[in-house]
């Protein structure tokens, strides 16, 4: 795909403080970044190897191309934007962990916008995480690594921590939850009826208001700071 029309499509993404659940706070303080052209490459090429990939192993579901970038691409460098508002706090060396990162969202997206985050990627499917290998080899990541196991058995916390599309999710989001180091942060990017359980089930952490991902009614990212032990 063009990295103009990709450069467009992800727009809408890469506005921080956008409209959050509550109308008061709507379009407070709202800026707009935008990708370069080696990080719009980088996207191009992870596209293209998702498409050929896809064709033989089921990665995900959406299989045209713009709506790939729009629903996985833009909705994973929405988290970036807000995670990393500006790309330089990212070099300190933050740690990533991508819980069921399955096709690499949003873990992969976020250290293209943020490439100083020390990313490890848990997929316990073999032929996904041997994708996730692939794409990381393809894009040339550094500091950026898979572990092929379940999360229950990974020995590493990190700082931020993210969730995406997984099964069964209050036990994930349990799990998810001990991979988080103290004052370390969990981003969740859930539909909203799956917000008042998160708050239940993860009590150790303050959560910010849930904000409204760009051209969806129901899909949120919802961002918890682990409390001090």
């Amino acid at each position: 795909m063009d990295l103009q029309r990709i450069g467009d499509l992800l727009q809408p993404f890469l506005i921080s403080n956008v409209a959050r659940v509550s109308p008061s706070k709507a379009g407070f303080g709202a800026e707009s970044a935008s990708l370069n052209k080696e990080q719009l490459q980088q996207l191009s090429n992870y596209l293209d190897l998702l498409l050929r990939w896809n064709a033989r192993i089921n990665l995900t579901a959406v299989r045209r191309p713009e709506e790939i970038v729009t629903r996985h691409f833009g909705e994973s460098l929405f988290a970036a934007r807000h995670l990393f508002p500006s790309q330089t706090e990212a070099e300190v060396r933050t740690r990533v962990i991508d819980f069921g990162s399955g096709a690499g969202f949003p873990g992969l997206p976020i250290k293209i916008w943020a490439p100083e985050v020390e990313l490890t990627l848990i997929e316990s499917n073999q032929k996904k995480a041997t994708f996730l290998r692939e794409m990381i080899r393809k894009l040339d990541l550094q500091a950026a690594s898979v572990f092929s196991g379940r999360a229950e058995n990974f020995g590493g916390q990190a700082n931020t921590v993210t969730l995406r599309a997984v099964e069964q999710f209050e036990d994930s989001l349990s799990t998810a939850a001990r991979l988080v180091t103290s004052n370390g942060r969990l981003a969740l990017l859930i539909g909203e009826s799956q917000i008042k359980r998160a708050g239940e089930v993860a009590t150790q952490f303050n959560w910010r208001d849930p904000i409204r991902i760009p051209q969806s009614s129901s899909r949120m990212l919802v961002v918890g700071t682990a409390a001090p032990e």
